[in-house]
């Protein structure tokens, strides 16, 4: 049985709220668990359909995994496979980060190409080039990534764009290879910072996380340990657009401010009121805003990830907003959902749209196109007047923990219903 949300326009969202752990975070930590020789436990860890895929996986390979309240414990002591199946590795991107936690563990690993939202190009070449230089053989032949490796060596490796599946993916299979890499040109965003914190709680070498060049002083045994998961910046930045949306009054706890200063540097420019502490962040809003201008850049600049979000916010601006989406191409899809609604939106390059500002939203039937347009279909359908249907609330359920029940919790008329199949 398929499921929809449905959402009641018009209520102000007021009250506090908890960010979730980090979804991009996690799908990095997990397979780098497999690494040690011993059990870890690791906390804040979301409970969300990617999440359960790849602890799928993780069972399948051998590894043992209790996951209950947010807390996995996860023994790598009994893997004895280096082949996912693509019945799970193909229902997510991030599948991909087992190869180099495999190819580190049994000299090889046969791992399906990944899959994950529809949202444009997104090759896996940088991956492969870090794994060569470091001394694997790669192969990509018949929809599956295979790799093999008598040893790894450490080297230099300068990777063409900060891409965070590339960084990621050099940073597994570093800590497994002889002597010192570093990755040059490296992503810099909060996950990337906090898989290097969790490997140098396993007892790694890797300095300068969050800056250009990662260091890695590779070597294994490993050991288990105890991590928690940095909060969701995603998350916390739907939930903040959210709030400013409904011309709300939200504060969200369990965040990091300075990961979302991008985003707060453009509700500022909208006439949105947001004041941060420690772990928190309190946005207030009377529900008019201004135009702005916006494009997505590599962390720290304004995430590709929160762009679809915003750009829903923007359809009832005053004035003339132009987003300029530099990351992936296809993420404008969702464009004609939001014209069902009766926003004013175009695209005039490929890589750029323009929001004209209408009065106000209508409700209408219509659908998630990927995880981020999800969001943003729940922002545009919290703001409008009257009801909406959101098709594909799979892609939500991939990435948002309980993101139905936090909004209901602020006062959001929101429900999840089941459907037949022939109702959309």
């Amino acid at each position: 049985m398929k499921e929809k949300l449905r959402i009641h326009g018009g209520a102000r969202l007021e009250g506090e709220v908890t960010a979730s752990g980090g979804k991009n975070a996690a799908l990095a930590i997990l397979p780098a668990a497999l690494l040690a020789d011993s059990p870890s436990t690791i906390e804040n860890i979301p409970d969300i359909n990617d999440v359960r895929v790849i602890l799928e996986m993780l069972r399948w390979l051998g590894a043992g995994v209790e996951f209950s309240n947010n807390t996995l414990v996860v023994d790598p002591r009994t893997i004895d496979k280096y082949n996912p199946p693509y019945e799970l590795a193909g229902r997510m991107r991030a599948s991909y980060y087992l190869a180099p936690v495999l190819l580190g563990i049994f000299g090889r690993a046969e791992v399906p190409l990944p899959g994950g939202c529809d949202i444009g190009a997104r090759p896996i070449d940088q991956t492969l080039k870090g794994m060569r230089t470091l001394g694997a053989e790669v192969n990509t032949t018949g929809g599956v990534l295979s790799v093999s490796a008598p040893s790894l060596e450490g080297a230099d490796i300068f990777l063409d764009m900060p891409s965070v599946g590339a960084t990621v993916n050099s940073m597994l299979t570093a800590v497994s290879a002889g002597g010192s890499t570093n990755i040059h040109n490296a992503a810099k965003e909060p996950h990337i910072v906090d898989l290097a914190n969790f490997l140098s709680s396993m007892g790694a070498s890797v300095k300068g996380a969050g800056t250009d060049v990662i260091r890695i002083r590779g070597g294994r045994p490993l050991h288990g340990t105890n991590y928690t998961v940095v909060p969701d910046q995603i998350e916390t930045g739907t939930l903040m657009i959210a709030a400013a949306a409904t011309g709300g009054d939200v504060i969200i706890n369990g965040a990091i401010p300075t990961h979302m200063e991008a985003l707060s540097a453009k509700l500022l420019e909208m006439g949105v009121n947001v004041t941060t502490e420690d772990d928190c962040i309190h946005v207030r809003s009377n529900g008019v805003f201004r135009a702005v201008n916006v494009k997505t850049q590599a962390y720290p600049g304004f995430p590709t990830d929160l762009q679809q979000p915003l750009t829903a916010l923007l359809t009832v601006a005053r004035g003339t907003s132009m987003v300029n989406e530099t990351i992936f191409e296809a993420r404008f899809r969702f464009l004609d959902e939001l014209r069902k609604m009766g926003a004013d939106v175009n695209v005039v390059e490929a890589k750029t749209a323009i929001i004209n500002g209408v009065e106000k939203l209508y409700g209408a039937r219509v659908s998630a196109t990927d995880l981020r347009a999800g969001a943003a279909m729940v922002i545009a359908a919290l703001m409008a007047d009257g009801t909406t249907d959101i098709d594909g609330i799979g892609y939500i359920l991939r990435g948002y923990e309980n993101f139905d029940g936090k909004l209901r919790s602020l006062g959001a008329m929101i429900e999840r219903i089941e459907v037949t199949d022939d109702e959309f």
